[in-house]
This record gives C-alpha cells, structure tokens and sequence, in this order.
C-alpha cells in the first residue's frame, strides 16, 4: 500500500475524466477526421509516448507464441476498436457510444467461458439478458433511422473486438508486463492503420490547429497517460472494486457531451444504458465457491 491513500483515488479519477473525455474529443473531431485518419493519428501519438516509457524499463524480447498475441491485440483492439468506434460516433452522441461500450465485462465474461474455461452462471445468463436489453432499447431511441443504427451497430463492434482482445490479453500479461503489452499492440495497431495515412494527412492539412492539438490529446492523454494512472491504481485496489468505478465513465461522457458539444442522448437512451449497466453489475456476481478465483472481465477496463 501507498503511504498516500489519496494517489490511488486520484489516479482513477484521473483516468476516468481522460477516458470519458476521450468519447467527447472523438465526437468533436468526427467533422474534420475520418474514422481511419483519427485512428492512426492517435495510435502514432500513443505509440510514440508509450514507447518513450516502455524503452525506459528494458523490454522482454516477446516469444513467437506471445507475438501472435501482440498482433491479434493490436489488429482488434488498436485498429478495428478505434475505426469501428470513431466511425460510430459519426452517427451518435458521445454518452450513447460511452454507454455501449461499457458491456464489454458482459463480453469478455461470456468468451472467457467459451476459451478460457471459466464458468457459465446463472449471473452471467441474467445479466447477458439485461445487458443486451439495454442495447436494444438504446438502439430503437436513436431519432433518425438507418445511421443512428448503424452508429450503434459499430459501437457494439468496437465492444466486441475489444473484449476478444482483453481475453487474448489475459496469459500475455503474466509473462510480459502490461506497458510493454500495451505499447506494443499500440505500434502494431498503427501499423495496421497505415492504409489511412492519405486521409490523415488530408484531413491534418485542412484542420485547424486546435483540432490537430486535439488529435494529440487522443494519442498523449487517454491513450498513454490514463493506462499508467489505471496501472498504478490496480496497483492499490482490487480490480473488482476498480470496474465498479468503471461505471462512471457513461455519466460523466454525457456531462463533458452537454457542456462541450451541446449535446446528450436520447431520452430512452438513458434507460437503455442503466439496464445495460444492471446487466454488467448482475453478470459480475459471484458465488462464495467462485469469490476467490481471478476473472477475465477485471483484465482491464472498458476504454474509448
């Protein structure tokens, strides 16, 4: 423990407000970005950064079975996550993509089942049930049609690939430490954006430069600054009680959303993320025999 109680609850109040704002700086430049551009820009910044860090601490030389890991972490979740997502929040509101990506626990629990082994319980089943409830209420609140649906439906995706990569992740980090697994895959998920270096450089050439300064806040703040503040704090508190305050990642994106952008979602949407949450806190239930076994769902946190 910290001889300073309060650094840990700083540090996840730190990585909360960076993760939430990042929904919102995504929003924002979803006019002047495409999702690819956007992505490979920030990953660029968060590779350099993180690099910077990693380099510091000596690296251990990754084996060819954990590199087949780093590539399908790097693929799915700094690639396909931050295309899927950025792409989704074309066509809805920061707070709705916030709240559709915080199923993920329910995700990674359900394929934790099906690769790693762990156990399907009744818990689980409920809170599947009430978690993708919600989705479908939030899906059927958005105002316009086809587009809005599809926002969703890429949010969703996004959740997807990054729950299979936080599974795929899980025997990674009992070999190599987690900024090393982190900087990596960020490096491989830019190389996998690299087809979108014309739009980047499109898109950077008309920016203004407060929205290219805010391209590398993606990259400098929620990317590479908040996963050491997230570390640090897993560090001082169990990760249970960590993904608990997970939660207040939704609320406080639909806040920066109001006073920021001007906007917030739906009004059904609201009903649809707190049923959504209910079935994430349900599917994260355990039975006395299970409470001292560690989960795949308490990896890491749900992140934009």
């Amino acid at each position: 423990m910290t001889d300073r109680p309060w650094l840990p609850l700083a540090a996840v109040a730190t990585t909360l407000v960076l993760w939430a704002s990042a929904f919102v700086a995504i929003r924002h430049l979803g006019h002047d970005f495409t999702a690819g551009g956007l992505s490979l820009g920030r990953l660029v910044v968060g590779s350099i950064a993180l690099g910077a860090v990693a380099l510091s601490r000596g690296l251990h030389r990754p084996s060819g079975r954990d590199w087949l890991g780093l590539v399908v972490i790097g693929v799915l979740w700094f690639g396909v996550y931050n295309v899927a997502l950025n792409q989704g929040e074309h066509h809805v509101d920061a707070g709705t993509s916030a709240m559709l990506i915080q199923i993920s626990p329910v995700l990674i629990a359900v394929l934790a089942t099906i690769f790693l082994g762990e156990r399907f319980t009744p818990w689980l089943a409920v809170g599947l049930v009430l978690a993708f409830a919600g989705v479908v209420l939030i899906g059927v609140s958005q105002p316009s049609g086809h587009n809005d649906v599809a926002g969703v439906l890429l949010c969703l995706l996004a959740a997807l690939v990054y729950s299979v990569a936080l599974v795929v992740q899980k025997p990674l980090v009992s070999r190599l430490s987690a900024l090393h697994v982190t900087w990596l895959a960020c490096t491989i998920g830019a190389v996998a954006c690299l087809p979108f270096a014309g739009q980047l450089v499109s898109s950077a050439r008309d920016a203004s430069a407060s929205d290219l300064w805010w391209v590398v806040y993606l990259g400098l703040f929620p990317t590479s600054i908040a996963f050491t503040t997230y570390a640090f704090a897993l560090q001082h508190m169990t990760a249970s009680s960590l993904g608990i305050m997970t939660y207040l990642v939704p609320p406080l994106t639909i806040l920066m959303g109001w006073v920021f952008l001007g906007e917030t979602p739906p009004v059904m949407a609201y009903a649809g993320g707190a049923l959504a949450l209910v079935g994430v806190a349900v599917a994260r239930r355990r039975s006395r025999s299970q409470s001292a076994e560690p989960r795949s769902d308490e990896v890491a946190a749900p992140t934009a």
